[in-house]
């Protein structure tokens, strides 16, 4: 006579299960794996003993045996949950970010309420580049867990990260903000409240909300970074704009007329000077816009830009841009790494003028193209000393009768900082004397370097 079938597991699978369980708790982690894959082997409780399996593998700094042990549980139970999550961590701890976005998505949406998991695809998606995916999930995961200070630490680390240091004292610098306000009413005035206005690198929103107040009924704007547009269109609603103003996640080269635009603007506004004018691909911003997103009689706001500078001495800036004997040592070869500009601020770094102020570059940018220029320039030396380079700063021409310049006898805060360029070495000058210079640009950068003989 035989005993019924049982059905109990085996007593051996279940004691190895519990001997596998216990090596793993004193740390034993290698007993431990072959006491499971014992277990596994005999076919006993896969679902439950895989989970256990993958998560010692990642402690062993396993990751390819980890991924598999997940994927065996995942063949078995397809919408598992944690395994789909704990395989999108190990995907990405593999540098697979792209298999592990699409596999936390399809754990999050399983458990669309878990907030460790939806933190953690903002992670990914955040390390991917893809900052405002990221931080609209850090918002939700927040949502559920409004006192998880990691991820309030994460929504504020991840929004001020994607903005440049400078937007705020820019945003608080009240000359500047008038200057363009007044601009922008006069042009306003003059083409009438049914010209449209086209915002380019519109930050914040602040000179679309000028044109806005101005009158203007249609006001398109374009900001790149995805994170600040979305702050953007929600500061123009927030302050009743949102019939008037829309916002646009993306350049102004991917806006086109007949999709973004209804008609070619009859007013550009745009503030994407930098301070040594030209890194933000200004001109080639500006020429795209006449070319494509402009009416041919469009005001453009600037119109003009120039660069300003003054020939400089300073002990202080030199340890900055070039060095010679350190510790005994020569390491004055390694000057030709120094950064050719630097960004000061006028009233913050002590530098001796050695010559009057000086007009070294100027752009028009109403034209609708501009070739890359270089020129000699001969300064009159008025003090004699050891020059470095130039600090130069910015004028610039808004309307008839307004502009506005950083210069750093009389500008203290703001966005935009006076810059020093520096040169390839210190040159010794005398007052009386001149000292020649090439100034000019390569579409990109100011270019000012000494002509020596």
């Amino acid at each position: 006579m035989t005993d019924p079938v049982s059905t109990d597991p085996p007593t051996e699978a279940r004691a190895a299960l519990a001997e596998a369980m216990t090596l793993h708790e004193q740390g034993n982690l290698e007993a431990a794996e072959a006491g499971y894959r014992r277990v596994l082997a005999q076919g006993y409780r896969p679902a439950d003993v895989l989970p256990l399996l993958a998560g010692l593998l990642g402690r062993l700094t396993r990751p390819e045996d980890a991924l598999a042990a997940w994927d065996q549980l995942l063949a078995i139970e397809p919408d598992h949950a944690v395994a789909l999550h704990e395989k999108g961590l190990t995907l990405h701890w593999l540098g697979r970010t792209d298999a592990a976005i699409v596999t936390l998505e399809r754990a999050c949406a399983l458990d669309p309420d878990n907030p460790i998991a939806i933190g953690n695809l903002a992670v990914v998606l955040a390390d991917a580049g893809r900052n405002l995916e990221a931080l609209q999930h850090f918002r939700r995961a927040l949502a559920l867990q409004p006192d998880n200070l990691h991820l309030r630490h994460q929504v504020r680390r991840l929004g001020s990260g994607s903005v440049p240091f400078w937007h705020i004292p820019m945003m608080n610098d009240t000359p500047r903000n008038d200057a363009f306000e007044d601009a922008i009413k006069a042009a306003v005035g003059v083409a009438g409240p049914d010209a449209r206005v086209l915002d380019i690198g519109a930050g914040s929103g602040l000179l679309s909300l000028m044109a806005a107040r101005a009158g203007a009924r249609k006001v398109v704007a374009c900001e790149m970074e995805p994170m600040i547009a979305e702050m953007a269109q929600h500061i123009v609603a927030q302050n009743g704009y949102a019939d008037r103003v829309i916002v646009h996640a993306k350049p102004s080269t991917e806006l086109a007329v007949g999709a973004e635009l209804d008609a070619p603007a009859d007013i550009l506004v745009s503030e994407i000077l930098s301070s040594d004018l030209l890194t933000e691909k200004v001109l080639d911003t500006f020429e795209d816009a006449h070319r494509r997103l402009l009416a041919p009689d469009a005001i453009v706001i600037p119109r003009a830009a120039s660069a300003m500078g003054c020939l400089v001495a300073s002990e202080n800036l030199a340890d900055y841009a070039f060095v010679g004997e350190v510790s005994g040592f020569d390491l004055s070869a390694f000057t030709v790494f120094a950064p050719q500009r630097l960004p000061i601020h006028g009233t913050m770094t002590g530098w001796e003028r050695l010559s009057d102020d000086l007009e070294l570059v100027r752009l028009d940018l109403t034209q609708k193209k501009h070739d890359a220029t270089l020129a000699r320039l001969s300064i009159p030396v008025t003090a004699s000393g050891r020059a470095i380079g130039i600090v130069q700063w910015m004028h610039i021409d808004l309307w008839e009768g307004v502009t506005f310049d950083n210069h750093p006898d009389r500008y203290t805060d703001g966005g935009w900082l006076q810059v020093l360029h520096s040169f390839p070495e210190p040159i010794d000058v005398v007052a009386g004397q001149t000292l020649d210079i090439a100034v000019g640009h390569d579409r990109i950068t100011l270019i000012l370097l000494p002509l020596t003989e």
